[in-house]
């Protein structure tokens, strides 16, 4: 059975899978750099010195973060390591 919902972050619809998907993790990213008032990812580029296309790439699942990023974007982003992870599809969603 397929639950739907909604992040609580947005109103983007997900299926209940273990992991994010690409449009959730975008849409995460959105929400959190709104709620840390950040208003594109060239600003978050330079907090964390990572290129935006980097950035994008990350957050749309076509790249894995490498341990070195974990710490910086964390940090821009006000949120923990494994919430992060968990953001970026790396990790399984908590239950």
């Amino acid at each position: 059975m397929l639950l739907i919902a909604r992040l609580p972050c947005c109103s983007v619809a997900y299926t209940q899978t273990p992991r994010y998907n690409a449009a959730e993790s975008v849409a995460w990213l959105q929400a959190r750099m709104a709620k840390v008032g950040l208003t594109s990812l060239e600003e978050l580029a330079e907090l964390t010195g990572i290129d935006r296309g980097t950035l994008s790439r990350y957050f749309r699942q076509e790249r894995r973060p490498s341990i070195d990023v974990v710490a910086p974007l964390s940090a821009a982003l006000d949120v923990s390591p494994q919430t992060l992870l968990i953001a970026l599809g790396a990790l399984d969603r908590r239950r």
